[in-house]
């Protein structure tokens, strides 16, 4: 885009030098200075771009050798993802719906090696394995992470992966979105959860890359992508990545012991709206997690937290209101329901002792909650 306003540029100025130029002979001079500049910047613009395609090669060369291709076989049905190596020993991570029901896991590194692996840990919830492999470790180079709390929308980020089997392919955008929630199965019976914090990206993401890595512009892992967005079934710009915050939780924890236990509050929430404060008579901006459901024996019910009574009808719908409202995770504001199973996955641990702070009849109180294991 650049480029092409910098050429236009020229031909504009071009053009007015040539105007100018027969009645003052003064123009001459100042066009061709503006011209020169121009120029200069067309010639910025394309070192930028030597800068970026530099940048973009040596952040591939870093990654792609950790980044592996993944087919799976079973006696009904065989596929195709990818992973990357965690560590020296041989653990290598890549989406759960990859390898959930495998019978075989073959893994093929970027220099062709080709081996065996096992499944060491699952995790439905957050759609995430841990899979192993034995081979000597010199082949086995981790992955750097990185903070993907820190991200904002508009940074560039980098995806490898294996989309439809074509490996160690490269593709570059930009993150488009922070903070998607996204529903871990829509097709279970019972609680139905939710991978929070997403990341949505527009670099391209097709089938196949399940598994691989979203890179910041350092080469640091800032997340893994899992799903997208699309009614052909291939990229349409709209890409999800599983966040680095939340990979760094669950990875060790399926290394050591096959699964994850989540943090548990055992409520069901909706963000306040403003037609849910007038019925409580709360202020129209007043923003907070209210609690529609408590479900007994939870940590949230030993802690004396209470569900709406009172139902109202908003926008056609039948509502409980009157609730307690949270509006606090210890010192984080929670501004609705996903900013709380956000905060909730990304910095709680089962047996932690949270303070929430919630308005109830009008007044603020803190609430201690001993979190719970979330049950299967």
């Amino acid at each position: 885009m650049v480029i092409r306003y910098s050429i236009v540029s020229i031909i504009i100025l071009s053009v007015l030098a040539f105007t100018v130029s027969c009645t003052s002979a003064n123009t001459l001079t100042i066009t061709t200075t503006a011209t020169e500049t121009v120029t200069s910047t067309l010639s910025d613009d394309l070192s930028s771009i030597d800068d970026i395609e530099t940048t973009l090669e040596v952040i591939y060369a870093q990654t792609n050798p950790s980044v592996v291709y993944i087919e799976v076989s079973s006696q009904f049905s065989s596929g195709s993802g990818s992973g990357f190596v965690w560590d020296k020993e041989g653990n290598i991570v890549t989406n759960n719906h990859v390898v959930d029901g495998a019978e075989n896991i073959t893994v093929v590194f970027s220099d062709g090696t080709i081996t065996e692996a096992e499944i060491i840990g699952q995790d439905t919830d957050s759609d995430l394995a841990v899979i192993k492999v034995n081979i000597d470790n010199e082949k086995l180079k981790p992955v750097i992470m990185a903070d993907s709390t820190q991200l904002r929308v508009g940074q560039l980020v980098i995806a490898i992966g294996n989309p439809y089997g074509y490996q160690g392919t490269l593709t570059v955008g930009y993150i488009s979105g922070l903070g998607r929630v996204l529903p871990t199965d829509d097709n279970v019976t019972g609680p139905n959860y939710s991978i929070p914090d997403i990341i949505q990206t527009d670099a391209a993401i097709n089938p196949g890359n399940s598994g691989g890595v979203l890179l910041d512009n350092s080469g640091g892992v800032i997340g893994v992508t899992f799903s997208i967005v699309s009614a052909s079934g291939s990229s349409a710009g709209i890409g999800f990545v599983i966040p680095s915050a939340i990979v760094i939780k669950v990875v060790p924890s399926l290394i050591s012991t096959g699964s994850y236990r989540h943090p548990y509050l055992g409520i069901l929430i909706s963000s306040l709206i403003p037609e849910m404060s007038e019925a409580m008579n709360l202020a129209p901006d007043q923003r907070g997690a209210l609690i529609r459901e408590v479900t007994e024996g939870s940590p949230a019910d030993n802690a004396g937290l209470r569900a709406g009574q009172e139902e109202v009808t908003i926008d056609g719908q039948q509502v409980f209101v009157g609730g307690d409202v949270i509006i606090k995770y210890d010192d984080k504001i929670v501004s609705g329901s996903d900013e709380l199973i956000t905060l909730l996955a990304r910095y709680g641990s089962v047996g932690d002792v949270v303070t929430l702070t919630v308005i109830r009849d009008g007044n603020e109180i803190e609430l201690q909650v001993i979190l719970g294991a979330r049950p299967d």
